[in-house]
């Protein structure tokens, strides 16, 4: 500290011609700006943490993202929402499981009156650990923003799983272009009957 006030006294003294000391200097710190978010819209964050939701009518519980609003109908549907995202949860009586067929010949154009925009995509079969299901994706446009009056275009993945007589559809939907694999994954995988 003493060879630092001399350094500075020493400098004060050369070339300025002033007898007056030089004013004090505040500390620089340097601490460089939070980077800004880079993911693209609806990007789910990688360190997400999820909670268990438990549902009565279905008979099943499901891992869902932590903070997430959750909207219950009457009818027993459930739905969680954050942002752009969403997690839809619908549980009915069935006399069999869906298959490929049963879901083009009944669900695609269900979907086709109700989800403006709407884009077929595949109608597949998975396996997931609560059992196999049928997957059918597809695209549509969300709900206009309320200020823009702008609608995001959505990509949609919907999962009908049968388990003890009851159909239980999992859609899941964010804005295309969205890096949610590995969240709806999560999800997906997360399904345990009870």
């Amino acid at each position: 500290m003493i060879a630092l006030t001399v350094a500075v006294s020493a400098l004060a003294g050369c070339g300025s011609g002033s007898s007056h000391p030089p004013a004090p200097r505040a500390a620089v710190t340097s601490t460089a700006p939070a980077p800004a978010e880079s993911n693209p819209a609806g990007d789910i964050p990688d360190n997400q943490a999820y909670v268990t939701y438990r549902s009565a009518p279905g008979s099943f519980t499901l891992k869902v993202p932590e903070g997430w609003s959750r909207t219950d109908a009457a009818n027993g549907d459930v739905t969680f929402t954050d942002k752009l995202n969403r997690i839809a949860l619908h549980t009915a009586p069935a006399a069999s499981p869906p298959t490929a067929q049963s879901v083009n010949a009944t669900v695609v154009p269900a979907l086709r009156g109700q989800v403006p925009g709407f884009t077929a995509g595949k109608t597949t079969t998975v396996t997931r650990p609560a059992g196999q299901a049928v997957l059918f994706t597809y695209q549509g446009n969300g709900p206009a923003d309320p200020v823009t009056g702008k609608a995001v275009r959505d990509a949609f993945e919907r999962y009908a799983f049968f388990h003890a007589g009851h159909e239980t559809d999992l859609t899941l939907s964010g804005p295309v272009g969205a890096d949610n694999v590995d969240p709806w994954r999560t999800v997906t995988d997360s399904l345990r009957w009870q």
